[in-house]
């Protein structure tokens, strides 16, 4: 039996599912949303070669910016979608022009090709980070939800490492348009592995329409605040008439995509939705928490070929420490949650061991050895990925079900548009330091580096994210987590 709806807007009653048939599900939706996560990792230690192949080397870091302005100003949009058609049929979707994108850039014959087929690609891709999310929420009651958090961290941390070997691999020893043939035979085994399962999964369905204004302004309000943040401090100067007009630009839609929120009669993201105090400040919580967790993870191999001697090929395995303990702290919350009555108090603790790690590590910037560095970085990791379950099950069980792709979808916005911010500010702090980097991507320290002020201003500024959002975390309200037979929304738990 297929996802059915009636016009007058009720749940319709699907074949009840098994465990096995959950979990089948929720490795699909894990494999496709592994492929969108690859295609962010996977493209770093190729870009050279495909410079070299493609010729126009400038317009490199393209081919990353041009993935991330659709794959964030999408997410929020998939939402809505799968809330109207269904998860099934968007979540279809998005994997297909996710391979659409990979054909295209696999086939590339220049680099604008490339450029374009990366940005079809970040529209599937932000798609499936939104729609992974939204199908486990179908799946699993939000007092047992926390524990897939850290399926979901593991999907990341297998990217974050898989994706460097994998790239250097296919450029060093095959051909560097590998790094997008290999999404299609595993974008088919996700297909497979999903149809007939998601055909039972429930669906409630109401008579919506798609407020296609508000997605033009939200997407191009995004994608403008995007490019100027990438163009800002490494193209331009950041006060140049160019980056300050983005800017504007930018300013003006988002100013107009607020107005279109008020005035639609069912605008793209619910009002209902936002004026929820645990949507409001759950999303935030995650955007600083993103913001330094993104953005520590792009310096730090910079920082270890600086101070500790590694070579570019071997600092990415640096990053162990932070991956290792962002999914170990993912498991470890996931695993509490349902223990605890204030689970909030757990993101708390988090937040602040991430924010002491973290200023221990400004404060001996330059001064520490590898071993302390993956320690702290661990620390840093095992902080943030507590926080992580909290804030996803807290924003989503805020929402009844009609809601829940469009709170998850906001919630993975934000996300990704913090990390955005994030690497962009940090590299502003970089940049005005003397701190020699090629650009986005291509981190390449060039020039010796003799003064640890820039990776201690880095840090201090991490850290000043995170207990920015410790501040955002005391002020989200504190909700009993519903189970398979609890009613829709809870009410608040007195923070006794």
């Amino acid at each position: 039996m297929d996802e059915a709806r009636h016009p007058n807007g009720t749940a319709v009653k699907a074949p009840a599912l098994s465990e096995h048939e959950k979990n089948v599900i929720i490795a699909g939706v894990l494999l496709s949303m592994l492929l969108a996560a690859l295609d962010q990792t996977i493209v770093a230690p190729v870009m050279p070669t495909m410079g070299m192949a493609l010729g126009h080397s400038d317009y490199l870091p393209w081919v990353v910016t041009g993935y991330l302005l659709t794959a964030t100003a999408m997410a929020p949009l998939y939402g809505k979608i799968s809330d109207i058609y269904g998860r099934r049929p968007t979540i279809f979707a998005a994997i297909f022009i996710f391979l659409a994108g990979s054909l295209i850039s696999a086939l590339a014959p220049n680099m604008l090709t490339l450029i374009l087929g990366r940005a079809v690609q970040g529209l599937g891709g932000g798609g499936l980070f939104a729609l992974t999310q939204i199908v486990i929420g179908d799946l699993v009651p939000p007092r047992e939800r926390a524990r897939y958090a850290a399926w979901i961290s593991g999907t990341w941390a297998v990217a974050s490492i898989a994706g460097p070997l994998l790239g250097g691999t296919f450029a060093d020893h095959l051909h560097w348009s590998l790094i997008f043939w290999i999404n299609i035979p595993l974008g088919i085994l996700a297909l497979v592995i999903i149809n007939n399962p998601l055909k039972k999964l429930p669906s409630v369905a109401r008579a919506h329409r798609i407020d296609g204004i508000g997605a033009v302004l939200l997407v191009g309000a995004t994608a403008i605040l995007l490019l100027a943040l990438n163009w800002g401090g490494s193209r331009y100067e950041w006060l140049s008439a160019a980056i300050l007009g983005l800017l504007a630009s930018s300013a003006l839609l988002w100013a107009l995509f607020a107005l279109r929120l008020r005035r639609a009669s069912e605008p793209l993201i619910s009002l209902e939705v936002l004026a929820d105090p645990v949507v409001r400040y759950g999303t935030m919580a995650m955007f600083l928490v993103q913001a330094a967790n993104v953005g520590l993870s792009v310096y730090i191999p910079v920082y270890v070929q600086s101070f500790q001697g590694l070579s570019a090929s071997s600092s990415g395995m640096a990053m162990l420490g932070i991956l290792m303990g962002t999914v170990l702290g993912a498991v470890t919350s996931g695993r509490t949650i349902p223990r605890f009555t204030h689970y909030k108090r757990i993101a708390l603790l988090g937040v602040v061991f991430s924010f002491l790690c973290l200023s221990v590590l400004a404060f001996l910037a330059g001064r520490t050895s590898l071993v302390v560095l993956e320690i702290l970085t661990f620390g840093v990791g095992f902080g943030t990925g507590m926080t992580f379950p909290v804030a996803t099950v807290s924003v989503q069980n805020a929402v009844d079900r009609a809601h829940l792709g469009v709170a998850t979808g906001v919630l993975t916005f934000l996300r990704s548009l913090g990390g955005a911010l994030g690497v962009a500010t940090l590299g502003a702090i970089a940049l005005g330091n003397g701190l020699p980097l090629g650009g986005e991507v291509l981190q390449a320290a060039s020039a010796p580096v003799t003064s640890a002020l820039p990776f201690t201003y880095i840090f201090t500024a991490c850290a000043a994210a995170m207990a920015l959002s410790l501040a955002v975390f005391h002020l989200m309200p504190e909700r009993p987590l519903r189970g398979h037979n609890d009613g829709d929304v809870p009410p608040a738990i007195d923070p006794a």
